[in-house]
């Protein structure tokens, strides 16, 4: 029985799921990273647009132990799809069952939650639900109070974003989390230039970082886990050495924290060549299908505006996709005298067995785009087309409408296909 409002018609535009390679990009990653280093699988933001619970549990078959999320729901999320698989229940909260220091029972799925506790509700969930969350405030230990959960501490080293600072305020914070019962389970940070080879901003973070370590360790405070870095880290970064040495210190185990990377891709390296974007492969793929095809005459516009006038006789295949789905109205190829541009493209297939490239051509629409298959011999209705994938990458729609991506990969829409 369907839900009210839902339909047994497949959608228009969908997205198919490489799970393989979601498994080998992970192995990729932890061995970039080096053996003694942990690297936490971040799912937030439905995976990057890739599906949380999917992703969740294929990357704890992968080997991952430790998984990212934004937020409590996205931890239930999270948590409930391994359960369902039956994975792992995850670590108890009780201080008498925690490993020793730098261990983790192999069975383990932990859940981190990223992006800090707003209120009571989802303190309970994440009691509840066994996740581990990122606290700086006063604040949020005070709704986390009694819960008895670990919790791990963010830094604020440089990135101007969440954590707190060390010195006094870090001093403050960290006798608030044992009088509320709750555990200190890691101590992390973020960089904000990870993509830059030898950034002295990044420099200038690890020397914070280091003294916020310190300054729990004179504290008598010895965290499990000590992360930094995201996936520019492993790819650009200096190797793990520098972590691995902060974590020893104080006797806990190095994670770094990698997310786009596992989904095939990686911000351009600034100053040094890098070492995943070769070995890396998409996960996503993102299809539609030709909706029409006609031929266009010589002096005809193309879409809303007339951004795009024919100037010779041309054949082009309507798609049932646009913004509304995820396709960025950017990406729509313009010739006109006020604003003449190349757009992004697509990849079809006509009656030849190779994909080519098909521009497209004037505004994509809220439900539809134009790509120009000139010269594609056997396009027709209800042939399969490539969004995204293998021959136009998230990174080439990036650049063509000047954002990351990241966004582009978040911001699709298509069905996920079981």
């Amino acid at each position: 029985m369907r839900a009210a409002g839902t339909s047994s018609v497949g959608s228009r535009s969908w997205v198919e799921i490489d799970e393989a390679r979601l498994a080998e990009n992970y192995r990729i990653v932890r061995e970039a990273a080096g053996d003694s280093t942990e690297v936490l699988a971040v799912v937030k933001a439905n995976a990057y647009g890739h599906g949380l619970e999917r992703c969740a549990v294929a990357l704890a078959r992968a080997g991952a132990r430790w998984l990212g999320v934004a937020d409590a729901a996205e931890g239930e999320r999270a948590r409930r799809a391994l359960e369902a698989e039956e994975l792992t229940a995850g670590p108890s909260t009780s201080a008498a069952t925690q490993p020793s220091l730098g261990m983790t029972d192999s069975s383990e799925v932990n859940i981190l939650v990223m992006c800090g506790v707003m209120s009571s509700d989802e303190a309970n969930a994440i009691a509840k639900h066994r996740l581990t969350p990122v606290v700086w405030t006063i604040e949020q230990v005070e709704l986390l109070r009694g819960l008895g959960v670990r919790v791990h501490v963010e830094m604020e080293t440089g990135m101007g974003r969440q954590g707190i600072r060390p010195g006094a305020d870090l001093d403050g914070l960290l006798r608030p989390i044992a009088e509320a019962g709750l555990m200190l389970d890691g101590v992390c940070t973020h960089f904000s230039s990870a993509e830059v080879a030898g950034s002295e901003r990044t420099r200038e973070q690890k020397r914070r970082f280091e003294a916020a370590v310190a300054q729990m360790k004179e504290m008598g405070l010895k965290p499990r886990w000590v992360h930094a870095g995201n996936s520019s880290s492993v790819d650009v970064g200096e190797g793990a050495a520098w972590l691995e040495d902060v974590a020893r210190s104080v006797g806990a185990r190095a994670m770094v924290r990698s997310g786009i990377a596992l989904y095939g891709y990686v911000l351009p390296a600034v100053g040094t060549e890098s070492k995943l974007r070769a070995k890396l492969k998409p996960v996503m793929t993102w299809k539609t299908r030709v909706l029409d095809v006609r031929e266009v005459p010589a002096g005809a516009a193309i879409g809303y505006s007339a951004t795009f006038t024919a100037r010779q006789a041309m054949r082009v295949a309507l798609l049932p996709v646009g913004y509304s789905d995820g396709l960025r109205r950017e990406l729509g190829g313009s010739n006109d005298a006020a604003n003449e541009r190349m757009g992004g493209w697509v990849m079809v297939r006509g009656s030849e067995e190779e994909m080519r490239r098909a521009p497209i051509v004037g505004r994509v629409s809220m439900n539809l785009a134009t790509v120009d298959v000139t010269g594609i011999d056997g396009v027709s209705v209800g042939d399969e087309v490539e969004l995204l994938g293998d021959g136009i990458t998230a990174d080439d729609h990036a650049r063509t409408v000047g954002t990351i991506s990241y966004e582009i990969l978040c911001g699709v829409k298509g069905r996920l296909l079981d």
